[in-house]
């Protein structure tokens, strides 16, 4: 069990702050939340790429070895992020442009440039993002499938995203209206289905109707996480 940190606001403008989140056990952390903030741009703003303090953050969590991740994150922004980092970078949550365009999906652009630099693109199970709030197994296989298809199976897992509270998902978004783009319609939590865990199953038998060998469908469960985690994580002693 491990922490993640959805946008880097929660550092404010302190690098210190880096360290400390990873003994306090955080191993990823996330550019940004839909919007700017000091480090780079959001998805759902006028993206404008990464800042001077946003390159110093790159640098120490490289340093410390937390992952770089670019979900949520705008699309120069995270291509800068890439170029940047000594470490592979990772979209613990993204799903690909192609299959529906939606301002939090990704294009090939940045699929490529993520897997070229050995990173992974986890595919959520969020229907808003999947398309026509379409939540079946057989959907998020098909959304696997085509970043597997782009850039080999090496470089896609599942990233779920799944909301087991989504009462509190629907207060937190009436009570942060400005995060989620002026469109109302763009993250209404009132009409989102997630797909659940308990689906995994599922998801493992479509990618083997879909020709996976059980080695690959294994990278794409968890194994390509696990890579990046041995790649790039770092016990205290070593981030002196």
């Amino acid at each position: 069990m491990f922490f993640d940190i959805e946008g880097a606001n929660a550092i404010a403008d302190q690098l210190s702050l880096i360290e400390l989140y990873y003994d306090f056990g955080v191993r990823w952390m996330l550019m940004a939340y839909n919007r700017n903030n000091r480090v780079g741009g959001g998805c759902l703003d006028a993206d404008m790429g990464l800042t001077a303090f946003g390159r110093d953050v790159i640098a120490e969590m490289n340093r410390v070895g937390m992952v770089a991740c670019c979900s949520h994150t705008g699309k120069r922004t995270a291509l800068e992020v890439i170029a940047l980092s000594n470490t592979p970078v990772i979209f613990s949550h993204s799903n690909p442009r192609a299959l529906f365009d939606h301002p939090r999906n990704i294009d090939d652009e940045v699929i490529r440039a993520c897997a070229e630099r050995g990173g992974v693109i986890g595919i959520n199970g969020v229907g808003l993002f999947l398309g026509h709030n379409d939540v079946r197994s057989d959907t998020l296989a098909r959304h696997i499938d085509y970043v597997a298809q782009l850039v080999g199976s090496d470089h896609v897992g599942v990233g779920l995203d799944y909301v087991f509270d989504q009462e509190e998902l629907k207060g937190y978004l009436r009570e942060n209206p400005g995060l989620f783009g002026e469109d109302p319609g763009l993250m209404d939590a009132q009409g989102c289905d997630f797909a659940e865990p308990e689906q995994i199953p599922e998801i493992s038998e479509a990618l083997g109707r879909l020709g996976y060998a059980r080695s690959d469908v294994r990278k794409i469960l968890g194994l390509n996480f696990l890579r990046i985690a041995r790649e790039v994580w770092k016990p205290a002693y070593e981030q002196k």
